[in-house]
């Protein structure tokens, strides 16, 4: 159910997604039309097409968009927000770890917080990843709620539901992973928002490789950290 204005912009982004969006999208839909919400889907492609992604939306009458400012990840957050026309601006993965069923159990929650968030790591949550990305996860989860003091277990999921208005006040400069932490703590410095995690279970990749890259993922964070600790 799409409008000009609608309640709802599900921000996906995407490198070299096309065999997974055509799974997902057509689930995303009928969840979507479920609710009686008015939505708007936004998939955000890399800045020149890397494959068919453009084809899926299309079947899928899905809007796509192109990254503005580069091709890294920050890129793509900076692009939806910048594009988004809903109240709500809810992000979520292109490879199938984020499931389009379990939206319902943050959109409910809308309109008593300012972010709601799928959460791993509080009772009832459960992740598929191997060992290792847990045992890091973990660490910067904790890490990075106590240093810049969020109050969320799992800051680095980017499956979150949040305010578009208060989105679109934000400045990022983050170009990785860690724009997803980045939003929080300027949201949390700006609005001194409230936070309500729902229990939710991560899954594996549906096809394709990841894009993370353990080396990167361990300096940029440490780096960040740093930057949103002491910065202005």
């Amino acid at each position: 159910m799409a409008s000009e204005s609608p309640e709802l912009t599900v921000a996906i982004p995407a490198y070299r997604e096309e065999e997974n969006l055509r799974i997902l999208l057509p689930r995303l839909n009928k969840v979507l039309n479920g609710t009686g919400l008015s939505f708007e889907i936004v998939i955000v492609d890399t800045e020149n097409p890397l494959d068919n992604t453009a084809d899926a939306c299309s079947t899928n009458h899905v809007r796509c968009e192109r990254r503005r400012g580069g091709n890294m990840y920050g890129d793509a957050v900076r692009t939806a927000i910048a594009q988004a026309r809903g109240k709500y601006l809810l992000f979520m993965d292109a490879d199938g770890s984020h499931t389009p069923e379990y939206l319902p159990e943050l959109i409910k929650f809308r309109g008593q917080y300012d972010v709601v968030g799928a959460s791993r790591y509080i009772s009832g949550g459960d992740t598929e990843n191997p060992w290792v990305l847990i045992l890091m996860s973990r660490i910067v989860n904790i890490v990075y709620s106590l240093v810049l003091g969020i109050k969320c277990k799992d800051v680095s999921n980017s499956f979150k539901l949040y305010r578009t208005e208060q989105m679109k006040d934000l400045s990022l400069r983050c170009e990785n992973f860690d724009i997803i932490e980045e939003i929080l703590f300027k949201l949390n410095r700006r609005f001194k928002i409230t936070i309500f995690e729902v229990p939710f279970t991560f899954k594996k990749r549906m096809f394709g490789e990841s894009k993370r890259s353990l080396v990167a993922f361990i300096v940029t964070y440490v780096i960040t950290l740093l930057k949103l600790r002491f910065g202005k």
